[in-house]
Parts: C-alpha cells; sequence; structure tokens
C-alpha cells in the first residue's frame, strides 16, 4: 500500500522548515535559560551582579521566557504569539544593549544577539495560521 501525499511547492516546504527549526533553537534557548534563571545558575547570578540589576528579576526574566516559550509552541492564540514575539525581542535586544553599556566585550552578548537575530526569523518566517489577520479600517467610520 502507497501513500500519496499532496504535493506542497517546495517553497512553503522550505519556509516551514526554516520556521520550525529557527522557533525550535529559539524556544529551546529560551525555555534553557528561563530554567536557569528560575534556579539561579552560578552564570546567570554572576552576570546580573556583573551587570548591577538585582538578582530576584532572574526570577520575573525566567517565568516570562517560559510563558512565551509556551504562547510560541502552543497552536491558535495568534496575538498571544505576537506578544511573545515583542516580549523575547525587547528582552534580548535589552540584555545586548546592557552588556554593550557595561563595557562587556562581545562574547558576553554574542549569544542574546543571535537569539534577538532568531526571534526576528522565526516572527517573519511563521505560516499564515500563526499570523494576525489583517486589520482594515472600519467601514463608515466617522472621527468624532
Amino acid at each position: 500500500m502507497e501513500i500519496v501525499l499532496p504535493a506542497v511547492p517546495a517553497t512553503t516546504r522550505s519556509r516551514t522548515i526554516a520556521y520550525w527549526l529557527t522557533t525550535g533553537l529559539l524556544c529551546f534557548g529560551m525555555a534553557a535559560g528561563g530554567l536557569a534563571q528560575i534556579a539561579h545558575a552560578e552564570p546567570n547570578v554572576v552576570g546580573m551582579q556583573r551587570l548591577g540589576y538585582p538578582l530576584y528579576m532572574l526570577y520575573f526574566l525566567g517565568a516570562w521566557k517560559m510563558a512565551g516559550v509556551v504562547a510560541l509552541l502552543l497552536p491558535g492564540y495568534r496575538l498571544l504569539k505576537e506578544w511573545a514575539y515583542a516580549g523575547f525581542f525587547f528582552l534580548l535586544t535589552g540584555a545586548v544593549t546592557s552588556h554593550i553599556f557595561s563595557g562587556d566585550p562581545l562574547l558576553r552578548y554574542i549569544a542574546p544577539f543571535i537569539f534577538a537575530l532568531l526571534t526576528v526569523a522565526s516572527w517573519y518566517l511563521r505560516p499564515a495560521s500563526r499570523r494576525l489577520a489583517a486589520t482594515l479600517p472600519a467601514r463608515n467610520a466617522t472621527i468624532a
């Protein structure tokens, strides 16, 4: 018995593979980092102290990273996914700028920079089923 699958254009298939690859790497990194932050792993504690942030921030950052991972992987909830992407982008670019302004060398902030790029790539490559519908102006709307 032969199973015949419907033909999917190569570009669609390539884009889907690229989306899941970037999203998988992003979610793995955010989940691993989030768990390490919640657990107050030594490298996270040392890094936060070096940057001058209070240690209780690790709990917030870790919890929000975990929530963002769930939001990206859960089917549906398109608006929540947009918020998760925005949150990851702000978090990661904030980490990069914190390292730069504190005078850290490139090796200290290359990881958050790469994850910021993965965030943008995942967002850009997401399939239509994970995008917000286009909003159109309301008909007959008047400005009072």
